[in-house]
């Protein structure tokens, strides 16, 4: 039967090159891991400057409005005196109609936060990305945010590393299972890379795949290797300032303040499962929307532009908006909008988060393409600020600054949340440049992350464990050798002798041939013994071609059936210790194949990893 059209059939043996990676485990991640760390940060500084020149150009250039950045990276525009808020949502509208043309009609997968679909191929889709899709996400998505549209940078810049890992793994002929592990360690490197915190992405990379407390350790040795190369790489070209700076120093001397620590926890967790249960609410009402695809990103980029004309504060990432709370923590006035003044700064640090919430919401649960991670940082950012304020009307001398609540708001949201409580604890302390709040933020994000639960993860496609995964089908409850049958992993046209034969052409076959035993059959094919190099071995060498099977093979034979199980057949081999089992149809009783050890065990390996 011939193929398929258009199917392509490799059968020429694999290069020394391959054959070399994929029997060294060192020189496979090595090289894997270098080459997705290279991506990772030539590709996140790509995506960074086309989202700078899309910001200036679009945002900048229409409404005389420039975000704010933070002071890890270089300084933005200056706004002009009197921005024009009002065509903001001239510029998110056009952001989000070139986002959702490009998406439909290249990449559908593209669309939404890049690193819950990186997610989906690792568990669903055995590690197979196509290679149009992080193209496709690098420009949509500097469309998206670079206009105004209020999503992070993060989830592209992972579905870009994590799609070239997939890339790198099919040219390299890797297994599934390796092909997932280059997937998991692009999406590690690609965000350790855009938010300067290569520890963190390295074990993001493990985490980040499962809601529950599981952990994918496979993929921390080629993330350690991707993440520091992307990180340099792209700090060469924006600097190694961590992205909130240094300049401020946070320290841990009063535990009271747990207190307030863990009240914090609470309530990230509550915006946490508020901002999950909006972003996919949204998201399931702009699915039921009957219009093309594409027009929806710019629906939904245009309600969030709407909003940003009276709170400027959800545009883009958000990330110079934080800084400011962290560095003018004794005057949040310069985060608010001239528009109107409201009497309570507590009523505005809230209308910004639920209407940060909202407008990610409305960008990317629309169709738009960028990040959830980012706003998520913004969110508690905010929570955190607003908790200041708080503790400021009942023990005002407790926290001097801000900064310590607003930092600790970000890492207990996002590791509620994202289900990644340590990467995130680790990654926060590399973008504030300070490990001096370890201890209360383990108690906010503990708190955080047991209050959220699983349920409201922001990635649906993570699972809870390893068990649940498909990538690991069979591996934690039910044996993968009882779903595979002996008439897979059996040859099929085994090697036979008869009683009469000598000792002598029994052991000059097994050293041509390199077997260490042989059926012997009867004239109807049926087996009556089987002989092994150790009943050879025990024959006088002279007497090897006077010498006849039956004379020294084993009769009582142990066999298996076409439709046992591979479980079924190494009980035999090991409670009958033999190396080899003659396979005999149940009806007929006649030898149809053989089994050995290496034939279970490669069968086996091949279930596992596909």
């Amino acid at each position: 039967m011939s193929a398929p059209e258009g199917a392509k059939q490799d059968k020429s043996e694999p290069s020394w090159f391959l054959q070399y990676i994929n029997r060294s485990y060192l020189a496979k991640w090595a090289i894997v891991g270098i080459l997705i760390g290279l991506v990772a940060g030539f590709g996140a500084t790509a995506f960074y400057y086309a989202i700078e020149l899309v910001s200036n150009t679009i945002l900048g250039g229409l409404t005389g409005f420039f975000p704010p950045n933070p002071a890890g990276e270089p300084l933005a525009h200056l706004s002009i005196a009197s921005p024009r808020y009002y065509l903001i949502p001239l510029s998110t509208i056009i952001g989000g109609l070139l986002a959702g043309l490009l998406i439909y009609r290249f990449a559908p997968e593209a669309e939404g936060h890049g690193t819950d679909a990186a997610i989906d191929a690792f568990h669903n889709k055995n590690g197979e990305i196509r290679k149009r899709v992080p193209i496709v996400k690098t420009i949509a998505s500097a469309f998206t945010i670079g206009t105004g549209g209020s999503a992070g940078r993060e989830g592209p810049t992972a579905q870009i590393a994590a799609g070239f890992g997939s890339i790198v793994g099919g040219l390299f002929k890797l297994p599934a299972r390796d092909r997932r592990i280059a997937v998991a360690a692009g999406i590690g490197a690609g965000i350790g890379s855009i938010f300067k915190s290569p520890f963190g992405g390295a074990i993001l990379a493990g985490e980040i795949l499962y809601s529950g407390a599981d952990f994918e350790a496979e993929a921390l040795i080629p993330a350690f290797i991707a993440t520091p190369i992307g990180y340099v790489i792209f700090g060469s070209f924006t600097g190694f300032t961590p992205i909130f700076g240094t300049t401020t120093s946070y320290t841990f001397t009063d535990p009271r303040t747990l207190v307030v620590y863990a009240l914090l926890g609470v309530l990230c967790a509550g915006f946490g499962r508020l901002y999950t249960f909006s972003f996919y609410g949204l998201k399931r009402q702009f699915d039921r929307i009957r219009i093309p695809r594409y027009f929806k990103p710019m629906i939904g980029a245009g309600i969030a532009g709407t909003v940003a004309v009276f709170f400027p504060e959800v545009t883009g990432l958000g990330y110079g908006f934080v800084q400011l709370l962290i560095s003018n923590n004794n005057n949040f006035s310069t985060i608010t909008t001239n528009y109107f003044t409201l009497s309570s700064i507590l009523t505005v640090l809230l209308l910004i988060i639920f209407l940060k919430i909202f407008a990610t919401s409305v960008t990317v649960g629309s169709g738009g393409s960028g990040g959830v991670f980012a706003p998520a940082l913004v969110i508690g950012g905010f929570a955190g600020a607003f908790m200041w304020e708080l503790s400021k009307m009942f023990a005002p001398n407790l926290f001097p600054t801000a900064a310590p609540l607003v930092i600790i708001g970000m890492i207990a949201l996002f590791g509620g949340v994202g289900r990644v409580p340590i990467a995130v604890i680790l990654m926060v302390t590399e973008m504030t440049g300070s490990l001096a709040l370890v201890a209360p933020a383990m108690v906010a994000v503990v708190i955080s992350y047991f209050l959220v639960g699983p349920k409201y993860t922001i990635y649906h496609n993570q699972v809870p464990s390893r068990a649940d995964s498909p990538a690991h089908r069979g591996e934690y409850n039910i044996p993968v050798m009882s779903t595979i049958k002996v008439s897979e992993a059996m040859e099929t046209d085994p090697v036979t002798l008869a009683p009469g034969d000598s000792a002598d052409k029994a052991f000059t076959l097994m050293t041509e041939k390199k077997f260490r035993g042989i059926p012997i059959t009867a004239e109807n094919k049926q087996v009556v013994g089987i002989v092994s190099i150790n009943d050879i071995l025990r024959v006088p060498s002279d007497q090897l071609k006077v010498t006849k099977l039956e004379s020294i093979m084993t009769k009582n034979v142990i066999t298996v059936f076409p439709d046992e199980t591979l479980l079924d057949a190494l009980g035999k081999f090991t409670t009958g210790g033999v190396g080899r089992l003659p396979v005999i149809d149940s009806q007929s009783k006649q030898l149809v194949g053989i089994l050995t050890m290496t034939d279970l065990y490669s069968t086996y390996r091949n279930h596992i990893q596909a």
